[in-house]
């Protein structure tokens, strides 16, 4: 060990100070892209606008590029041919404790020429949007730590955000190394939400899309609700509406988005795993779990508490992240403040544990346990993302890549110290931890083969031809075939890939060989073809790409289709009318050659098995009861074991209501729901009193 330690701090010498000699605190030029940012003048003094916390100013913002990957030169400042930017922008300090060192992170959107009007551009190969980040690296004298962890989760399977690095001169001043990077927002290229409006007050429209956090109080915005930890009843975790902003949001959209977590930490603290209503119908349980291991392989310190964030979409399930602020991790910590708290050996959720208490409640329950140690036996495998060779292969490449401009940054500021040594440090921190968890995370037999059932994605119509009198999003459905001897319970399944959102309903059932047809507008669907889909999905399905991700309640994935409209899928399916159609269910669907495509009309079904479900939750209850169910609701009425009538409400006509039950006497009651034709269902609802 002492040998390979040695001999790898030699290479980082040798890589860092022989490979790129040691230039002029002036930038001239670079192997990476150079921003170039100019503040307008103030009218006052004629000279260029300190850039404040806020609001935005005004400025002029350039991006020097060759895109064929060679040096970058601040002499093309004016030459179009290497500007991968050149127009105005909006700029300000960011953050909080981030902005205490002198070289200060900023938050800009990139405008139009008025100033006033957000353009949405593509700039060094991010995706089209107008809101980043030029982060600083706060407390971080790797200057990695950020991307690192950024590059990992995209690895593990989902978004985080794309950052490149850059050196920065603002005003004429070299402001150091930074990276480039996308702030955490709703859009189809980062997360994946439907954007909230203000009218968007009732059932389903209300469901979704919501990002929210956990954090400090940054800019002024308002604590949207508490929720209590561990730590004691006075140490509160303070959680804030992201978008939509919280001078946006209403009140419907505030009240529905904290009651479900108030309703999932309801069912932690009653120990409901139940597929039905405990916290596997509420939550997708595989970001929980990439959440977790992201930051406890970090240390992260701020972990649970700061920059924790959440979202969910409409209709779909509460979902842990983007990860974010990985600048106190990997042994990393305030140390100059007296801090040191990324240890090797303690887990952050329990350690101080100033997270909400939910955290440490899956991490107790035993099935969320085996799959989170399942996944982390998958992600650290020979080859696989978080293997420490893997891990330590990115940290090389990184390294090479910033090794010229780290020297100009420690020129600059004179904060990193030995950077070599800081590196291996990482390093062995690192060994240490994944050694740690390896050994606390040990046993997944109970959920290490779980029974999958024999379900198919059969049919895809993501791109119908306009017909008559029908719009072609209107016009979109799946085909799910059960190809196998067996009836399937569809309790707990679920399309999980962000995009579109659909969760089976509870006790509902598919026999041997039969198909369900979910559709994009269930009463188009039954008017074009005659009989009534399954189901509707929110949203629509792309017209160029997108993954369906068929998946059990805790997200073992039954069925994984990524399908596209360019060859070698079959372009006929892209607007001309046909739909793609597997070839035959024994073949693999996630090839483009199991595919044809077909105008067969599709055929009514008369054999699927369905029963009208209600989900009521939190039960039991002291304070309100969201009643949920997959068709419409017509009526509802609460009566008691005696039988009398102690609530009802009539046209409910949503398939989604909150029951107020504060000032009803504790006890057993039965929750009586009508549907349309008849149908009706009886629910046990306990009410109790906080004492």
């Amino acid at each position: 060990m002492k040998h390979l330690t040695s001999s790898f701090l030699f290479l980082l010498f040798l890589l860092i100070l022989f490979k790129y000699p040691i230039h002029a605190q002036i930038l001239t030029d670079s192997n990476l892209p150079i921003v170039v940012i100019n503040t307008d003048l103030d009218p006052n003094t004629g000279q260029p606008q300190i850039i404040p916390d806020e609001p935005k100013i005004p400025a002029t913002m350039k991006i020097i590029y060759h895109p064929d990957g060679s040096r970058n030169y601040l002499s093309d400042i004016n030459n179009p041919e290497f500007l991968n930017y050149d127009g105005r922008i909006g700029i300000e300090i960011r953050g909080t404790t981030s902005q205490a060192p002198d070289k200060k992170p900023y938050a800009l959107h990139t405008l139009k020429d008025d100033d006033s009007t957000k353009y949405n551009v593509e700039i060094l190969g991010l995706p089209k949007e107008n809101d980043w980040i030029l982060n600083s690296f706060a407390f971080d004298p790797s200057l990695l730590r950020d991307v690192l962890s950024y590059n990992l989760s995209r690895k593990m399977g989902n978004w985080a955000s794309n950052c490149v690095y850059c050196e920065l001169m603002v005003n004429d001043d070299y402001k150091g190394l930074y990276i480039f990077s996308e702030k955490i927002k709703i859009d189809k290229n980062r997360v994946n939400l439907v954007k909230l409006t203000t009218t968007d007050n009732e059932p389903p429209e209300v469901t979704g899309g919501y990002i929210s956090k956990a954090d400090k109080q940054t800019g002024g915005d308002p604590i949207a609700w508490e929720m209590p930890s561990y730590t004691g009843p006075y140490n509160m975790v303070y959680y804030i509406h992201d978008q939509p902003k919280p001078d946006i949001i209403t009140n419907d959209q505030h009240i529905y988005i904290r009651n479900y977590f108030f309703a999932f930490q309801e069912a932690m603290d009653n120990g409901n795993n139940s597929l039905i209503n405990g916290y596997p119908s509420m939550i997708d349980v595989p970001s929980f779990i990439d959440f977790m291991i992201s930051n406890e392989l970090a240390s992260n310190v701020d972990a649970y508490l700061f920059s924790t964030f959440f979202h969910k979409d409409r209709s779909g399930k509460l979902r842990a992240g983007p990860i974010w602020d990985f600048n106190l991790t990997y042994g990393n910590d305030l140390i100059a403040w007296g801090l040191d708290r990324s240890k090797t050996d303690v887990w952050q959720f329990d350690y101080c544990n100033r997270g909400s208490k939910f955290w440490q409640d899956l991490f107790d329950d035993s099935t969320f346990n085996c799959y989170l140690t399942k996944r982390w036996h998958e992600l650290t495998a020979p080859g696989c993302p978080l293997n420490y060779l893997m891990i330590k292969t990115q940290i090389i490449e990184i390294v090479e890549l910033i090794a010229e401009a780290v020297l100009r940054e420690n020129l600059r500021w004179g904060n990193i110290g030995n950077y070599a040594q800081n590196i291996n440090d990482l390093r062995i921190w690192l060994q240490e931890r994944i050694a740690w968890l390896n050994e606390n995370l040990t046993n997944y037999q109970n959920c290490a083969d779980p029974e999958i059932p024999a379900l198919v994605i059969n049919k895809i119509h993501y791109h119908p031809k306009s017909e008559s009198g029908f719009d072609e999003d209107d016009l979109e459905f799946i085909e799910i075939i059960n190809y196998s001897n067996e009836t399937v319970d569809l309790t707990g399944i679920y399309l999980r890939e962000l995009g579109i959102s659909y969760n089976f309903p509870n006790n509902s059932y598919v026999n041997a060989y039969e198909y369900i047809r979910l559709a994009s507008n269930a009463d188009i669907f039954e008017q074009f073809h005659g009989f009534p889909p399954f189901g509707q999905y929110t949203r629509n399905l792309s017209n160029k790409t997108q993954k369906l991700l068929l998946c059990d309640a805790f997200g073992n994935v039954i069925d994984e289709v990524q399908y596209s409209d360019s060859s070698p899928w079959p372009e006929e399916a892209d607007g001309h009318g046909p739909y793609l159609s597997l070839i035959n269910p024994e073949l693999d669907n996630s090839l483009a050659e199991s595919w044809t495509t077909s105008s067969d009309p599709l055929l009514g079904l008369s054999k699927l098995t369905y029963n009208p479900n209600v989900s009521l939750f939190p039960n039991p209850t002291s304070d309100f009861c969201i009643v949920e169910s997959d068709q419409i609701i017509t009526n509802i009425k609460l009566v008691n074991v005696s039988g009398r009538t102690i609530e009802e409400i009539r046209n409910v006509n949503s398939t989604f209501i909150t029951l107020q039950v504060s000032d009803i006497d504790p006890g057993f009651y039965i929750l009586n729901t009508e549907f349309a034709h008849g149908l009706r269902s009886s629910s046990k609802l306990i009410v109790y009193k906080n004492r």
